[in-house]
């Protein structure tokens, strides 16, 4: 275990995987994509139509969603077919909702 994990919290852990997941525009483009396609199969290759990327870009933000656990992907060559992983939204819907919306103390600080 690193020094770090010992410092942060479970929590802020995956706020900090989830943010990383989300801290591109392209990232952003995929899950809602995914999100208001999510009756029906997502294909990388519809997506690649759709972005302004090169195929092995794509692929490379597919691989940061996966790996927040954020998107699933089922390969039946040659297709790869992506969808929203249900459980691990909705832990990032409520980690994110719970530490935006947080009350921010008053004090002396008032930069303006």
């Amino acid at each position: 275990m690193s020094k770090d994990q010992q410092f942060y919290s479970e929590e802020q852990e995956k706020i900090a995987l989830y943010s990383k997941a989300l801290s591109h525009p392209a990232r952003v483009f995929i899950l809602e994509y995914l999100s208001k396609n999510f009756d029906k199969c997502c294909y990388s290759g519809d997506m690649a139509e759709l972005l302004p990327i090169a195929r092995s870009t794509l692929s490379e933000h597919l691989k940061e969603l996966k790996k927040a656990g954020l998107i699933q992907g089922e390969i039946k060559a040659p297709y790869i077919k992506y969808c929203i992983n249900r459980s691990k939204w909705n832990e990032a819907k409520k980690l994110m909702y719970e530490f935006l919306n947080r009350d921010i103390e008053t004090g002396s600080c008032s930069i303006k």
